[in-house]
């Protein structure tokens, strides 16, 4: 992946330089690149599909209307070796670190001003207008797994919003507000989004407490709820995996207040 993101800066006629930011097991790599500008590359293998996240960051550029804060894209390419597609995308740098660092669960309470909780009310708002085809979100995986991680029978969403993806104060800046990294982009359940955030943050119990204050269309209604199962169902999944183990019984209490119903936790995960 060096050698790659070496070869980008040497097409894009830039030069990387910085501390380098990894992405989920080595796909992505990503350094400051010129003045003020931002170089992120993925690969993927050749034989494997290419996902909704390999161009989520220039739809999103190119359909989001410019009320949205987030950095502007201003290049891309691709290219192929013997094994892997490569994509580079040029974009702005936006010299302020991200609300939380070394992972999307949040690690401290936060004590933000007013004017960015309307702000990334109002950001999501404008986002859940934009028509898209793209699918970020299926009904098919809540048929699938409803059931087996929350202890539920499925629900069928009646409520479709254009979203982010993977909201969470990893990818928010401010103040003022910026949204970043929006791989993700793409239509999901209404409450969708929200209720990611909230179930990232779920271990700092005022900040979480902020969300659904800033946000009340999403959890003061039912198709909100839904959509914060769905993220919570989603979150459950990587618990099983073994990802954020720290976070996992505080998504099981939530899906509980909200469904009723226990959730059926391993009993590794229950401890």
């Amino acid at each position: 992946m060096r050698r790659a993101h070496a070869g980008a800066a040497a097409t894009l006629t830039v030069r990387a330089h910085g501390r380098e930011t990894w992405g989920f097991k080595g796909r992505t790599l990503s350094r400051r690149a010129g003045e003020g500008r931002w170089l992120r590359v993925v690969a993927t293998p050749l034989d494997k599909p290419r996902g909704i996240t390999w161009d989520g960051t220039a739809r999103a550029d190119t359909l989001l209307p410019r009320s949205v804060p987030r950095p502007r894209l201003h290049d891309v390419f691709e290219w192929t070796d013997t094994t892997h597609l490569y994509r580079a995308e040029l974009s702005e740098h936006v010299p302020r670190p991200a609300l939380q660092a070394g992972g999307p669960v949040l690690t401290r309470e936060l004590d933000l001003p007013d004017t960015w909780w309307a702000d990334l009310r109002d950001a999501l708002a404008v986002t859940a207008t934009v028509p898209t085809h793209r699918q970020a979100v299926r009904q098919q995986w809540i048929d699938r797994h409803f059931s087996r991680l929350l202890g539920i029978p499925t629900v069928p969403v009646t409520s479709w919003t254009t979203g982010h993806g993977d909201l969470h104060f990893g990818n928010l800046l401010g103040p003022p507000l910026v949204i970043i990294d929006w791989e993700g982009f793409g239509r999901m359940p209404s409450g969708f989004d929200a209720g990611l955030l909230h179930a990232y943050s779920l271990t700092m119990p005022a900040t979480a407490d902020r969300i659904r204050a800033a946000i009340p269309d999403v959890f003061g209604t039912q198709e909100g709820h839904v959509g914060e199962l769905v993220a919570l169902a989603q979150l459950l999944q990587v618990s099983e995996r073994g990802g954020h183990p720290e976070l996992t019984p505080h998504l099981a209490r939530r899906a509980e207040q909200l469904s009723g119903v226990p959730v059926p936790l391993p009993p590794a995960l229950a401890l």
